[in-house]
């Protein structure tokens, strides 16, 4: 039987968010409702509310998120009423190039439910990256959950989204391996987790890059052996320094935009890599000379959602949390009510805080 909870909606572009009665259908095959426990505040829910992603108004904001499964549709076979998961907002298929090539983690159609969430009036919401985690409940493709030992939700269910992303683009997509340099441009929530990652992967030298000093500060208690603070610094030439003059074998840029791109290009080694995470706006555009991508060699790579596959990713990194090894708690910032999204978009917007999280 449908169900009404509660919900933060963006009914128009830039319009702050409310709180409303949300209408959750019973799952449909392939489908799951799960309750959630808590969601962190990701910059791309504000995204969202400001028209960037698209303009399918009204959106059900919040992805990043961790709960128990409900109950499930026909077919499910993945998960279980009673199972604690992170959801995912890339459930693969199985079936398409990428995933018969072996390479699920790029799956080309990934899927979310085929029901719709709605307003007291009738009116289709469009969840967040297909998940909708600011409620109480929300209803999701079954593939979107993945099942992991039950621990603290509010710190493991931002692996659903910006710290997998960050985590992955060093350890998945850069490969960063054991002695390497690694260059981080970006300290918020996603650069800081690729320190982490490249401290995971064992990284002998971590530079972290930003202009907001607190930022860096915050990159070195996950990591980070080297601290630029970029407001009044020649980034590429203080990188090269700080690596015998050759440039780090790994830069990753968490910001997403033409200069700090160039930035990374330039200051990496020989045949070294960039790994772009940050995300770009669709006017952004790039001009390097062609004989410097040519003469520098190495790979020029993008990082989708940290390459990660999140039935192989999350329950091994739940089980380094769990051991002390990769420490999410740090990532928290404040834990607050589902009243308080507003709010904590702007406390996001100021650099206040890594993540706030929404506790349901």
């Amino acid at each position: 039987m449908a169900q009404v909870v509660r919900g933060v909606v963006a009914r128009s572009k830039g319009a702050p968010v409310s709180l409303e009665n949300v209408t959750i259908p019973d799952p449909g095959p392939g489908e799951a409702v799960v309750d959630i426990a808590s969601c962190g505040v990701c910059h791309t829910d504000l995204h969202y509310r400001e028209g960037g992603i698209n303009d399918e108004f009204p959106f059900l904001l919040g992805h990043e998120a961790a709960g128990v499964v409900e109950s499930v549709g026909d077919g499910v076979t993945e998960v279980a009423p009673g199972d604690f998961v992170i959801l995912n907002w890339r459930a693969v298929c199985g079936r398409c190039r990428a995933c018969r090539r072996g390479r699920p983690w790029y799956c080309f159609d990934t899927h979310n439910a085929s029901q719709k969430m709605t307003l007291d009036d009738g009116t289709e919401l469009t969840p967040a990256l297909g998940i909708g985690a600011f409620a109480d409940k929300t209803l999701v493709a079954a593939g979107q959950c993945t099942k992991v030992e039950a621990t603290d939700p509010e710190a493991i269910g931002l692996l659903g989204c910006g710290v997998m992303a960050g985590l992955g683009a060093a350890l998945n997509t850069g490969n960063v391996g054991r002695g390497d340099s690694v260059a981080v441009i970006g300290c918020g929530g996603v650069g800081i987790a690729a320190v982490a990652g490249a401290r995971l992967a064992g990284a002998a030298k971590i530079i972290a890059i930003d202009l907001d000093e607190k930022k860096v500060r915050w990159a070195q208690q996950q990591g980070a052996t080297h601290l630029i603070e970029a407001a009044d610094t020649d980034v590429v030439e203080a990188v090269r320094a700080l690596t015998d003059g050759f440039g780090a074998d790994v830069v990753i840029d968490a910001v997403g935009t033409p200069a700090t791109w160039k930035q990374a290009f330039y200051a990496r080694d020989l045949a070294g890599t960039v790994v772009l995470v940050g995300v770009p706006t669709p006017d952004m555009t790039l001009e390097v000379p062609l004989i410097d991508v040519f003469a520098r060699g190495g790979a020029l790579k993008s990082s989708w959602y940290g390459d990660c596959l999140p039935s192989r990713d999350f329950p091994m990194l739940v089980d380094l949390y769990q051991q002390g090894r990769l420490d999410l708690d740090a990532f928290v910032s404040e834990t607050i009510g589902i009243d308080d999204v507003e709010a904590a978009f702007e406390r996001m917007r100021r650099g206040e805080v890594l993540r706030s999280v929404v506790a349901l």
